[in-house]
């Protein structure tokens, strides 16, 4: 197709029409044609140079139409051939591309509905099992068998948990509680929490399902001890525990999981990291990590008792330090994952 623009090809029918139409009635002068006859040979001339341009316009124009009526019927597997250079090629572009995000966030949403029936459909039977075999008289409902219900139940509560944070997170309607408190004591609990959890109950109180790794060894790196920072805490607690929830899951058999924690630039800003020693995430998969439902390249979690949860933890945990005016992200790392979240602190002051 011609690379000019929609405006260049209508001011250039314009030109050609007064030139054919000129040009014939300096030939009717010259041959003492009749006026009438001049005339009749110049509208067709005029009619049909317009109705090529005029086509070469319209009919891009009625496959977007036919695209666009495909896509609000919910089939946006329909695309418009990119072959021009103009306003209409860009704007063939502009719905190529609406269109793929439908499609991206149609495959998302059926994606989240499998996850969410997959992952409710396991503690309810689960949960059912054990009670009907109490009402029957199969078991007793003796400690190792509510055990066993109180563990599916705090599943259960898990991913609705998740869901709540989805919810708050695209509404926007959680405020901050920023406070200042100090990093060795908050991470330290944290770690003991996460370890008696998962003895106790099999699973990290994450947010993305649970785990029964009771093998992984997790180690805390505070330098200097008396490091605060000001945050809120109960944000910062979701965001290192989906993180420690994720790097469990992918450590290889007794691997090392570490929680370090350093001082940042600005007053009470807090660098930390979460490192593994699993297979860690490839570089073409960076960007598209704290993506949800996004599960990385790696199809099964290495650890034995791990599941692949919802694909939701990770965007929960950029949503968090989002919040705050930090950054996550995925940092080089000569062995396993390396995860790193900076957060701002106190707001300098004005000099």
């Amino acid at each position: 197709m011609w690379p000019f623009s929609v405006k260049t090809k209508l001011g250039t029918l314009v030109v050609v029409s007064v030139f054919i139409t000129t040009g014939l009635l300096m030939i009717a002068v010259r041959t003492q044609t009749e006026l009438r006859f001049i005339t009749v040979f110049s509208v067709i001339a005029t009619l049909l140079i317009t109705q090529f341009v005029a086509h070469s316009l319209t009919a891009p124009l009625d496959e977007m139409n036919a695209v666009a009526r495909s896509i609000s019927h919910g089939d946006y597997t329909r695309r418009v051939r990119e072959n021009r250079r103009d306003e209409l090629g860009d704007l063939a572009q502009t719905i190529n591309r609406m269109a793929d995000e439908l499609e991206a966030q149609d495959s998302r949403r059926k994606e989240l509905v499998a996850n969410v029936s997959h992952e409710l459909r396991t503690p309810i039977a689960g949960l059912r099992a054990v009670l009907e075999n109490i009402v029957d008289g199969v078991t007793e409902a003796d400690p190792e068998t509510m055990r066993t219900a109180l563990r599916q139940t705090e599943r259960l509560g898990r991913l609705v948990e998740t869901l709540l944070d989805l919810s708050r997170l695209d509404n926007g309607v959680v405020p901050l509680k920023k406070r200042r408190f100090e990093v060795w004591p908050y991470l330290a609990e944290m770690l003991k929490e996460a370890n008696m959890v998962a003895s106790a109950r099999a699973g990290i109180a994450s947010g993305s399902g649970g785990h029964t790794r009771k093998d992984v060894h997790l180690h805390l790196d505070v330098h200097p001890p008396e490091l605060t920072a000001h945050a809120d805490p109960e944000r910062i607690h979701q965001v290192m525990a989906n993180l420690i929830d994720n790097a469990v899951k992918h450590s290889p058999p007794h691997g090392r999981v570490t929680v370090r924690a350093r001082p940042g630039q600005a007053p009470d800003s807090l660098d930390l990291e979460v490192l593994d020693e699993g297979p860690g995430i490839p570089r073409s998969e960076w960007h598209r990590v704290f993506e949800r439902f996004n599960r990385g390249a790696v199809r099964s979690p290495h650890g034995p008792g791990s599941d692949g949860g919802t694909g939701l933890g990770l965007a929960i945990a950029r949503w968090a330090v989002d919040l705050h005016g930090g950054r996550i992200g995925v940092a080089e790392s000569e062995r396993g994952c390396r995860i790193r979240v900076t957060l701002p602190g106190l707001p300098s002051s004005p000099s």
